[in-house]
């Protein structure tokens, strides 16, 4: 029965209202702020067909129950130009390819521009005098199209990493350059004292090194303050394919660091990639992991998209981790 005032009482989806007599569902829709046209609706435990809707009254004490579907999360923001800057040079890409072990240069070439890589690797070896017919790798990758990084790879003292980069410099103009002093030929893993040592001399000299490292954040820092422009910690060891043994560490160094991290050496595959940057780093420089892919272009691609993706993940905010379940659907509002 209506109440003295027009009103009949009722409740809809567990509150009690008090709505005019002879209102239709639809009507009762509406004077929620809903479209009749995209809810569903069960009076007193009977669901009522949407095209009745306007010829439906509610009556005093009916149980309403008004659904529609509903989502999470917000709506993405535009992805902003995401470029990162070392030494003064910005670049948009954040893989940086090496030059070693591809079958040939038309390979390395080829996996290169599958890469979307604006840097690349380069050791300093001695020209082959007794044959001037064999090609070389600037016939292949043009150094005013690509940014050449030449490194100190073989190096096992900070003389002889200095002697290399001052003859590249010679031989290109080179100031911006990869330093890696190692310790010992099993691990290949770098010799920091050396390699401090060689860092401190190069800054000196104007040279802007891009500094090759064990996952040590107080050695990170070392390097850092000795001038260099960025500090490149080990994954795991150089060509073994292990991927990130230590993110604690690598996550570290990216929150005290003033300049550009990037992970170089252990990559193994794509996932590997992204969990580098997923981590923070500006970066990540890898040349087994393509050159010694069954596919080398196609892996090349893998990594591009890896980088990529792993960027965008770090740069929307990983959620956080859970020891139990968690619904993804509301509760609020469940029948």
């Amino acid at each position: 029965m209506p109440h003295s005032d027009g009103t009949v009482s009722i409740t809809v989806n567990g509150e009690h209202k008090r709505v005019a007599a002879g209102l239709s569902l639809a009507d009762l829709a509406s004077e929620l702020g809903l479209i009749p046209e995209k809810v569903a609706v069960e009076r007193n435990l009977e669901i009522v067909p949407r095209s009745t809707l306007a010829d439906v009254r509610v009556e005093d004490g009916d149980d309403l129950e008004i659904v529609t579907f509903v989502g999470g999360g917000d709506h993405p923001k535009p992805i902003a130009d995401d470029s990162w800057t070392v030494a003064g040079r910005t670049f948009r890409s954040r893989l940086i390819v090496g030059t070693g072990k591809y079958k040939d240069f038309a390979q390395n070439a080829a996996a290169l521009e599958a890469s979307g890589a604006e840097i690349v690797t380069v050791a300093v070896r001695r020209v082959n005098i007794s044959d001037r017919s064999q090609p070389l790798l600037m016939d292949y990758i043009d150094p005013k199209t690509v940014t050449y990084l030449p490194n100190t790879a073989g190096c096992f003292d900070a003389e002889s990493a200095i002697r290399t980069l001052r003859l590249a410099r010679e031989a290109g103009g080179w100031d911006l350059v990869k330093l890696e002093v190692l310790g010992e030929a099993k691990t290949l893993y770098p010799d920091m004292h050396e390699t401090l040592r060689a860092t401190e001399v190069l800054a000196n000299e104007g040279f802007k090194p891009m500094v090759y490292c064990v996952d040590d954040p107080i050695a990170a820092k070392r390097l850092e303050n000795a001038g260099a422009v960025a500090i490149m910690p080990l994954g795991a060891p150089i060509g073994s394919g292990l991927g990130i043994q230590n993110r604690i560490t690598i996550r570290l160094i990216v929150e005290g660091a003033g300049v550009p991290v990037l992970v170089d050496a252990g990559v193994g595959t794509a996932s590997d990639a992204a969990v580098a940057m997923e981590l923070g780093c500006d970066g990540v420089l890898m040349n087994t992991a393509i050159a010694e892919a069954k596919d080398p272009v196609m892996m090349a691609a893998a990594m591009k998209s890896a980088v990529e993706a792993g960027r965008l993940a770090y740069r929307a905010g990983r959620m956080g981790q859970r020891r139990y379940a968690d619904p993804s659907s509301p509760l609020a509002g469940l029948i």
